[in-house]
């Protein structure tokens, strides 16, 4: 018997299974399908020993200072800046779009007050957006949504970005200034020994009040081990074995390139394979981007890898990674969440169980706060009596 049965080894999962083991002294079961800890967040070494994000890059950030807190419990960060490069017309452009990439259309140094102006000139006049593509209108004209977020867009999720909620175009900033980061939080920094050391160190720390099994699925554990109360981080349509019908997912493929410091230098590089962390294809190519993740990690090495991400949808054969927010589905989830909040002793977590495109900030604040409103603030639920 344990107090907690918590489905999912990823962010949300670890979090919570961590506060229960540690602060209020239950007894965890935390599992997961596949084999390790962290879920998309995974990283590992290649076979030149270079660090890599397995399921696609996680760029930590934030703006809330209690996160970071707590997260540096586990370890200790490496500042970097994220840079991001959209190639389009056989020429990198600065991205997201700022006054460098207005610069590079017109071809010479121009100023915040000429650029608004253009901008002025080509955004439609669209005051309640209903959809992505009404949104990039809105906010920069018909000419950049097309070079850059329109194709991107439909080979990301399969449907026109018309068909997609505000949310999906409305995520990435547009700045007249040069500043071409690619997020404006304060904090934006790595794991310094990369996030599966930081997940081994939230195992470790709760100690025997913690059982991890990998590589064991939810309705085996379901039907094996006993629990007073299950914390569900995977999809929430699959818990209730889509009785309302499917939720849309989108997964990903990965193709990793690794090259040793030989292979670089006998393509006339040294120490990276493109330019900038991550350049965004907009166009033909199958990928969406390509990720050299070495630029943010500042890993002491003459090797390098880089990574290729196809997206692909979700057959159960794959992973999901990203809920797809069109109307039906956000209608649908919230038949779904009605069912949800009927469940006793259940608690739905992440991405997936609450159809919520989350940053991995996000994803650490939801955890904490649904353990500090479901059982920090109700004493009586601190210390389940085990049969």
């Amino acid at each position: 018997m344990y107090d907690a049965m918590v489905v999912g080894a990823g962010l949300s999962g670890l979090v919570m299974a961590e506060r229960l083991c540690n602060q209020l002294g239950w007894r965890c079961l935390l599992i997961d399908r596949r084999e390790h800890l962290g879920g998309n967040c995974y990283d590992a070494p290649d076979r030149n020993g270079v660090l890599t994000h397995l399921y696609g890059p996680h760029y930590f950030r934030t703006n809330t200072p209690e996160l970071v807190n707590y997260l540096s419990r586990f370890t200790a960060w490496h500042r970097t800046r994220y840079t991001v490069r959209s190639f389009t017309g056989g020429r990198y452009w600065s991205f997201p779009i700022n006054l460098k990439t207005f610069e590079q259309l017109v071809g010479r140094e121009s100023s915040q007050e000429e650029f608004r102006r253009w901008l002025d000139e080509r955004r439609q006049p669209i005051v309640e957006p209903q959809n992505s593509e009404e949104v990039m209108l809105a906010s920069v004209g018909a000419e950049f949504y097309e070079k850059f977020f329109k194709g991107y867009t439909k080979k990301q999720w399969n449907k026109e970005p018309r068909h997609l909620h505000p949310s999906v175009c409305g995520r990435i900033p547009i700045r007249t200034t040069r500043e071409d980061g690619y997020f404006d939080d304060s904090f934006q920094a790595m794991p310094q020994e990369g996030y599966t050391a930081m997940f081994n160190r939230m195992v470790d720390s709760c100690e025997a009040n913690l059982e991890v099994r990998l590589g064991l699925d939810f309705r085996q554990a379901k039907e094996a081990f006993k629990y007073r109360h299950l914390f569900y981080t995977g999809p929430i349509d699959e818990y209730f074995q889509a009785c309302y019908g499917r939720l849309e997912y989108r997964s990903l493929r990965f193709e990793v390139d690794s090259h040793s410091a030989q292979s670089l230098a006998r393509q006339g590089k040294s120490g990276f394979w493109q330019p900038y962390l991550q350049v965004n294809y907009p166009n033909s190519q199958q990928y969406t981007r390509i990720v050299e993740i070495k630029h943010a990690t500042r890993q002491n090495t003459p090797h390098t890898n880089v990574v290729r991400e196809y997206p692909q949808d979700y057959n159960h054969a794959n992973e999901p990674y990203y809920p797809v927010p069109t109307h039906r589905n956000l209608a649908l989830y919230k038949e779904y969440a009605a069912l949800a909040s009927r469940e006793k002793e259940v608690t739905f977590l992440g991405r997936l169980a609450t159809y919520a495109y989350l940053n991995m900030d996000q994803a650490v604040a939801q955890a904490l706060l649904a353990f500090e409103t479901k059982f920090l603030a109700h004493p009586q639920k601190r210390a389940p009596r085990l049969a």
